[in-house]
């Protein structure tokens, strides 16, 4: 007997949630409902079984109680399904599981019209009953959408949870590693090759070398790498080209002057830097002379030498064959010379560049495109082949043909390069050469993996170690496990209560912490030391800094949540606020957007917000709490600061690296010193004598006038075109120094402070930095105060749902941060440089995810972007961020198990534990100065 689909609704009737089904074919009636309203049924069944436990009453999956329904499923949902006509004898009832029931044919069907049709339409969840007219406004659909997508949500949190998360990032940091191992296997594990043979423009004069990063050398640095060194260019007027282009990155004064047929010389005394143009536009007796020269042990030979020519050969000989059979001769005498000079000095052999023929002299028709690669397929062939059992030394510079094929058409007279062309041929020269001298941070082709130190053999014995304890543990918990495992009794047929298992110690979960610590480390050395995957130099666009941000901004309007804290910068409001601003920052540093200076002064102004945070919500808590005991400082010290110190070991970096973490470190050090000094004033104390406020105001003009002292003791930066190479500079001031020796300096050079705080071997680093928000702290510890004190005498009253002011103020309050905020960017953007702003910045900016970005999701100490996925950077950027964050959320909960252990609350106990945390940092301290004398 089949059951008739129910009649479609009237005109004028309204729309019953099953009418939100559709119309029923046959063949759903076999099949049953829909597999979205399956959970639907689970969950109304679940409830209702829930109801009967304990009467007895029918459910919706058959009669009798819960348990008897547990025993036996499918004969109960059979006989109810008899009773009703509604199933054959091997109907919906063979389901032995509600899964399997609400699938069932006729009978689904059955039971899901019957739950609609019990189910009360609303509108939506409101307390206040609905007229009668609204009884409908909500349809079945709707109503079946909201429950199918909060059962969704549930589904997939269930199955896809934080720790399946991190289990899917692991196995893809594994995959990842394999492939990338097995690339390097197959493909050779040179970036020097990579960077002479392959790349792409990633901007209209910004080159990207294939799997690594290229650094664009300042005047200083070429003259500390090229000292003493004699460089050597022979060839044609291409070469020429080439040769000017170098000589101006040493001094860009040097003027493209004189008879270009002819040799070049140049030379700096004070450098002691040579560096020569020879013109030999042939390859034939005369360049070979030269070049036999050289090969004589008497004669001194120079240190890189960067030849070629071609085009003059098929010019002069109207581009014969026999021109490219004699051009195949000479280069085969001169190869052997060649390779004897690779042996103790870098010789590169320059192939030819294409030409656009349309712009061509009737003089130069003759160069064509086909006989150019006719040239270069002889050179590189004869070169490669001129030792026979080992690779040539011999570095043949291919990849000017590359760039030459993206510029080519912007040339004057369709063969020589553009300027900016030869400028990057130029710049990839010195990187070859002076990448594996320099070790410069954001240049990582031509570079070897580091050595690893002392400190960082000390540190993987460690971490190995505390992985083989926490196996032990694991592997002796686990048999102890099995031993407990309940087993079951032969005469009643029942199981045996489970033992319930002993806590897990303090020392496994150390050990614990430390193995997962040293997994993750492990990753972290692999990224950005192990040159195991690759990096990628930044390069900003307007649309890769703001796309993103757009982004963000419409995902968060769809993901919301209420509060039930209605204060001014309470605790949840504080986070978000936080969050948002490390989004932002973390989409300005992978996009290089340090280089927009509006983009650049706004990120600063979020830097401000965070530590004007730091200064409030300290200042609050020891303020309303009175707590200055040693644990909490403990606490806040050890959080903030764990990760970074376990990096500066791991990747050999100074601690002022990370200087965000040390710079929040301080100021929290101040705000818990002003504070707790003498006379310790709280609210407390403030409540029972008006005069307390007073005191502690003239705490925080102390505080000021401290600031003020340490920034202006030391000599203002001097903004001026100076040469870079007798003291050090500053990232973001491009032409600066410091010329005296102030307080703040003399403080923070003092050891064991220096080595804190010191970042190649000086302070100015850490002085610039906290100078740039050295009144932010103060004003947030001043707002709290004030606002603290005025709630607590009631003139600001925040109740729930009570506005904080009244409607006028709140709008002027409103107008006046729109107008700041506006002018605040009007002024960012007419900003000439980021010295003028940097200078401005403390006196307007009071209108752990942060460190994992330096090395696994950034690269090259965050000058460049680590490279996953290559070929694809939006999926390198999804993959990449995805183990970023589950990294993050792991290091986040180590912390904090570790902090509960390392830091107990019993004072006895946690003066022990400081004695030996500052044995440790003694230990280190001597291991460091260790190695940087061995360095030295």
């Amino acid at each position: 007997m089949s059951l008739p689909p129910p009649p479609p609704p009237a005109a004028g009737d309204p729309v019953t949630p099953e009418d939100s089904l559709g119309s029923v074919t046959p063949e759903d009636w076999a099949t049953g409902p829909p597999l979205q309203a399956q959970p639907l049924l689970r969950q109304e069944a679940k409830r209702e079984e829930e109801e009967g436990e304990e009467t007895g009453v029918q459910g919706a999956w058959g009669k009798g109680t819960a348990e008897q329904r547990r025993r036996g499923w499918g004969e109960a949902a059979e006989a109810a399904a008899a009773e009703e006509g509604q199933v054959d004898a091997g109907g919906a009832a063979g389901s032995a599981s509600p899964a399997g029931a609400a699938g069932g044919g006729r009978e689904g069907w059955r039971r899901l019209l019957a739950w609609l049709r019990r189910r009360q339409p609303q509108c939506c969840p409101c307390a206040a009953p609905l007229p009668r007219s609204a009884a409908h406004c909500c349809h079945g659909g709707t109503k079946m959408a909201a429950l199918a997508y909060n059962l969704g949500k549930r589904e997939i949190n269930h199955y896809f949870s934080v720790r399946s998360a991190k289990v899917l990032a692991l196995v893809a940091v594994l995959l990842l590693a394999v492939c990338h191992l097995a690339s390097r296997r197959y493909r050779g594990n040179d970036s020097c090759e990579y960077l002479l043979s392959s790349g792409r423009f990633l901007g209209e004069k910004v080159w990207q070398p294939h799997s690594c990063m290229m650094h664009k050398y300042k005047i200083s640095e070429a003259k500390n790498c090229l000292v003493d060194k004699h460089i050597a260019f022979i060839g044609d007027s291409r070469i020429r080209q080439l040769f000017y282009s170098f000589v101006k990155i040493i001094n860009p004064q040097f003027k493209e002057e004189g008879n270009k047929h002819e040799n070049i010389p140049f030379e700096d005394k004070i450098a002691s830097v040579k560096v020569d143009f020879l013109w030999h536009p042939e390859v034939n007796g005369s360049m070979k002379q030269c070049i036999k020269v050289w090969t004589e042990d008497s004669v001194a030979k120079p240190h890189v030498i960067v030849a070629g020519a071609a085009t003059w050969s098929i010019k002069i000989h109207n581009g014969s064959n026999e021109a490219l059979s004699q051009y195949k001769m000479n280069i085969t005498s001169i190869a052997p010379l060649l390779e004897k000079l690779a042996k103790t000095s870098d010789v590169y052999w320059v192939l030819q560049d294409p030409v656009y023929e349309d712009l061509l002299s009737e003089n130069r028709k003759m160069i064509t495109n086909e006989k150019i690669d006719a040239y270069n397929e002889a050179a590189v062939s004869i070169l490669n082949s001129s030792t026979r059992n080992s690779k040539s030394h011999v570095k043949v510079f291919s990849v000017s043909k590359l760039i030459a094929q993206e510029t080519i058409m912007e040339s004057l007279d369709g063969l020589h390069l553009p300027e900016s062309s030869r400028e990057t041929s130029a710049m990839i020269l010195m990187n070859v050469y002076c990448n594996k001298i320099l070790k410069p941070v954001d240049g990582s082709c031509c570079q070897p993996r580091p050595p690893l130190t002392l400190i960082q053999k000390l540190a993987a014995c460690f971490f190995t170690l505390s992985i083989v304890g926490y196996l032990i543990f694991y592997i002796i918990h686990r048999n102890a496990h099995r031993k407990n495992k309940p087993c079951t009794d032969l005469e009643s047929g029942e199981e045996k209560k489970n033992i319930i298992n002993p806590p897990v110690s303090p020392l496994e979960i150390f050990l614990q912490s430390f193995c997962k610590l040293g997994l993750i480390m492990a990753y972290f050395y692999m990224c950005d030391r192990a040159n195991l995957f690759m990096k990628e130099n930044k390069f900003y666009t307007h649309s890769t800094f703001f796309i993103p941000i757009i982004y963000i901004l419409v995902l968060g309007v769809f993901y919301n949540e209420n509060t039930k804290e209605t204060k001014v910068l309470n605790r949840e409001q504080t986070d978000e606020w936080k969050g948002w601003m490390q989004l932002v920052i973390l989409i300005y540093h992978i996009s290089g957007a340090s280089t927009f200076l509006p983009v650049y002064m706004h990120i600063r102004v979020l830097v401000a917000a965070y530590l004007f945070q730091t200064g409030y919500g300290h200042f609050s808590y020891f303020w309303v709490k009175g707590d200055f005991g040693i644990h909490r400082v403990c606490q806040v010290l050890f959080r903030l600061n764990f990760l970074v110190v376990v990096l500066c070991i791991v990747m050999d970096r100074p601690y002022q690296f990370y200087y965000f973490v040390p710079l929040v470190t301080v100021w929290f050090m101040v705000i818990y010193v002003t504070l707790a000094l003498w006379p310790q004033i709280t609210q407390k104390k403030a409540n029972g004598n008006c005069l307390w406020h007073f005191g502690l105001l003239l705490k925080l003009a102390f505080l000021l006038l401290c600031i003020c002292f340490l920034a202006y003791s030391q000599t203002s930066l001097m903004f001026r075109n100076v040469p870079k190479t007798s003291a050090p500079s500053f990232p973001d001031f491009p032409d600066c120094q410091i010329n005296k020796k102030g307080a703040f300096e003399k403080i923070f050079s003092l050891w064991p402070l220096s080595k804190c705080f010191e970042l190649k071997g000086n302070v100015y680093e850490w002085w610039f930095r906290w100078r740039l928000d050295r009144y932010v702290v103060f004003h947030g510890m001043l707002f709290a105060f004030i606002y603290l004190a005025l709630q607590k005498r009631q003139i600001l009253s925040e109740g729930k749902g009570e506005p904080l002011f009244s409607s006028k103020i709140s709008n002027f309050l409103l107008f006046i941060s729109v107008v700041s905020f506006l002018t605040y960017s009007i002024w960012a953007s007419s900003c000439k440089n980021k010295a003028q702003c940097n200078e401005l910045h403390p006196s307007v900016s009071v209108v752990q995810l942060f460190i994992c970005q330096y090395h696994i999701w950034l690269a090259a100490d965050t000058r460049g972007i680590l490279v996953l996925i290559p070929g694809n950077p939006m999926l390198n950027i999804i993959v990449s961020t995805f183990i970023f964050v589950c990294v993050a959320h792991e290091i986040s909960q180590i912390t904090n198990d570790l902090a509960q252990i390392i830091i107990p609350k019993d004072n006895s106990s946690l003066l022990k534990r400081l004695a030996c945390i500052a044995a440790f940092f003694c230990g280190l301290l001597i291991l460091s100065s260790i190695q940087d004398k061995s360095r030295h």
